[in-house]
């Protein structure tokens, strides 16, 4: 599988961020097909920092429903895969490109 499809997009989230700044684990939406040495070589690849450990599980999908004029419409969210990444002390992942 190629790295640049394993990363889908960091998920930022309040206890992602609290992670991010006290034990230096950081949140990523994965490919559901990845395994954990994909993902740990895709990271070190795109962000060039050491990669110590590597935990994932997968959200399961939820239903949904709204209200509107004609009734409710019902659907589902789609299942993904999260992956949770632990870099090496003193090594940060900067999302928002801050100075």
């Amino acid at each position: 599988m190629a790295n640049k499809f394993i990363l889908i997009k960091p998920l930022i989230t309040e206890k992602s961020e609290g992670l991010a700044g006290t034990q230096n684990n950081y949140c990523f939406q994965v490919d559901k097909r990845a395994n954990k040495l994909e993902i740990k070589k895709a990271v070190q690849d795109m962000y060039s920092v050491a990669v110590v450990s590597v935990h994932t599980l997968v959200v399961p999908g939820k239903a949904k429903s709204r209200n509107t004029k004609s009734g409710v419409l019902k659907g589902r969210k789609p299942s993904f895969k999260k992956a949770y990444v632990r870099i090496g002390h003193g090594e940060e992942i900067d999302f928002f490109g801050g100075n």
